[in-house]
């Protein structure tokens, strides 16, 4: 049914036009169940919007897309500003585009891509686990920036820009137990997180080992489901019971500057000192972990750089210049006044 209208779409489903048109563009206000049963026969019948004098228009269009899980990490605020400034830079056209935790983010890109007509898509951040199958049906290139891939798809079939989440992770910790510290508490994703958390939880575990350290379970504390990832917040709380449960440790790794920040501040309030009670290490190299007092021992990404080179490679795969790329950076450890030695 080449010629199907948004009408036809309306007809089938029983609803009016103005539903169809919320359905596919995601507005908030619009049932869950009449949005599925308007999806899936959009899907069956493999409906595209045909208004010619749009189409001509998104045809001309040059749009690329950032698809971003974890819109609120302060993290990726730089990235963003990058992507812009280089997209802009193209004479290209920017499209941010937030993906819930339960979304599908290769779904939501095909309507997206079908609704802009997209040049090209940036993946940010969350867990990748797709088929090459289902990478296939995007039919713009795309490249993943700070994600991990974890499908059996094959490089061959994206690009990824990112750090080596285990490595740097291992690094840092790694150099806690160059301090001299054995009790070495965590403030890590939850145990079924199969993204950067979990690489950054191998990494602490694997240095420990190397040090003849064993994991102690007790000090492996884990962000809470009920406040915002990543947050400053979830990063106090977290203290805050670790405190209480008078488990011993003399230092604390937080999986994320933020997280370490809410640290610091459950520390302090307990009248404890940074470091000389407790030594504080995070991770990702933000500006607040500098300008808080104490500045904060961190893995520094180099985020421009990250976000540069994602830019520069989609461009490439927009204009044909290579294929699937893989970037890994080098990240640095920052060692500043929130850690000592024992």
């Amino acid at each position: 049914m080449d010629s199907i209208t948004i009408k036809d779409i309306a007809k089938m489903c029983g609803v009016g036009v103005t539903t169809v048109s919320r359905a596919m563009n995601n507005h908030p206000d619009i049932n869950k169940q009449t949005k599925a049963k308007v999806m899936k026969v959009i899907k069956e019948n493999n409906y595209v919007p045909n208004n010619s004098a749009r189409n001509l228009k998104r045809s001309q269009s040059k749009t690329i897309a950032v698809l971003i899980k974890g819109i609120t990490n302060p993290f990726f605020n730089k990235m963003l500003q990058v992507f812009e400034k280089e997209t802009k830079s193209r004479k290209y056209s920017y499209i941010l585009q937030k993906v819930d935790e339960n979304q599908d983010e290769i779904d939501v890109a095909i309507e997206l891509e079908k609704e802009k007509r997209l040049k090209g898509i940036v993946f940010l951040g969350g867990y990748f686990s797709h088929t090459k199958e289902k990478l296939e049906q995007l039919t713009v290139p795309f490249v993943l920036s700070t994600i991990v891939m974890a499908s059996q798809a094959g490089e061959n079939n994206y690009s990824s820009v990112s750090v080596d989440d285990f490595a740097e992770s291992y690094k840092i910790v790694n150099y806690l137990c160059s301090l001299g510290h054995k009790k070495i508490a965590i403030i890590s994703a939850p145990m079924n997180d199969e993204s950067i958390g979990q690489l950054r939880f191998d990494g602490y575990k694997k240095a420990l080992e190397d040090n003849h350290i064993k994991l102690d379970r007790n000090l492996v504390w884990c962000m809470k489901d009920c406040i915002e990832g990543y947050s400053m917040k979830n990063g106090y709380e977290v203290t805050k019971e670790l405190l209480k449960s008078e488990e011993e440790f003399t230092a604390i790794y937080a999986i994320s500057d933020s997280l370490a920040v809410g640290a610091c501040k459950a520390i302090l309030e307990t009248g404890k000192k940074i470091p000389d009670d407790y030594s504080v290490a995070g991770f990702d190299g933000m500006d607040i972990a500098f300008y808080y007092n104490p500045s904060i021992t961190t893995i520094r990404q180099p985020v421009e750089e990250i976000a540069k080179e994602t830019i520069k490679i989609l461009f490439d795969l927009i204009h044909k210049k290579t294929n699937s790329v893989h970037r890994i950076f080098p990240a640095e450890l920052v060692v500043r006044e929130s850690t000592k030695e024992l």
